[in-house]
């Protein structure tokens, strides 16, 4: 096994993947930073226009995850484990769905208000992004672990207050929303945004298991 490390370390690596992924990630945080303009807006057609620049942001993370899976097939050798960055960018592309998925159910279902609620979990949800892009740029020097064990302590208290956030929604809106179907078409949305938090989780984990190879 350490031969065969040896081996993979001398040969010439294709550094792209490292571009791809960075570019996913930051794709990522303009979702973010889209998605937080959402409860600024008054008016239907404005929250519309937000909620296809999110929508074609997921598009281009799809381009770019395709890419990804493209260049796997087509290089030789990879500067990470091939099955390492394949997870890494379908989990990226995991958040991004559930940005999407959340963002265009609130426009679809027609509600009206971005709930406290919601901004609170958006907000966790931009914080923990920044700390997977800042965490995805340090996988070019991967020996820096320190910083890397602090983005994943912060990705997994980001979760942990996603998930405090997620059980007070769902219980204030179980004790004062009396409309039924309102209270599942909010609660889609609150588990979508919470969903999106795990998943950044879901990319930290793969990241220390890329560190731990490379100890």
């Amino acid at each position: 096994m350490k031969l065969d490390r040896l081996i993979h370390k001398l040969l010439p690596k294709d550094d792209k993947f490292y571009s791809l992924l960075e570019e996913s990630t930051q794709n990522l945080v303009k979702a973010a930073e889209v998605m937080n303009k959402l409860p600024l807006q008054k008016k239907d057609r404005d929250v519309e226009t937000l909620i296809n620049q999110i929508h074609d942001l997921e598009h281009t993370g799809d381009t770019i995850t395709h890419k990804i899976f493209s260049e796997l097939n087509s290089t030789f050798v990879t500067p990470l484990d091939p099955e390492d960055i394949h997870t890494l960018a379908s989990s990226l592309d995991d958040i991004m769905d559930h940005i999407d998925g959340s963002a265009g159910r609130f426009f679809l279902y027609r509600l009206k208000k971005w709930t406290p609620r919601m901004s609170q979990l958006a907000e966790i949800l931009t914080l923990s992004i920044g700390e997977i892009n800042h965490g995805v740029a340090l996988l070019r020097n991967i020996q820096q672990f320190d910083e890397l064990q602090k983005v994943f302590q912060k990705v997994n208290e980001y979760e942990n207050n996603a998930d405090d956030v997620f059980e007070q929604a769902i219980a204030e809106l179980f004790r004062k929303e009396k409309n039924p179907i309102q209270v599942i078409k909010l609660k889609e949305v609150y588990v979508g945004l919470e969903t999106a938090t795990d998943k950044c989780e879901d990319v930290a984990n793969v990241l220390e298991g890329i560190v731990i190879k490379h100890a």
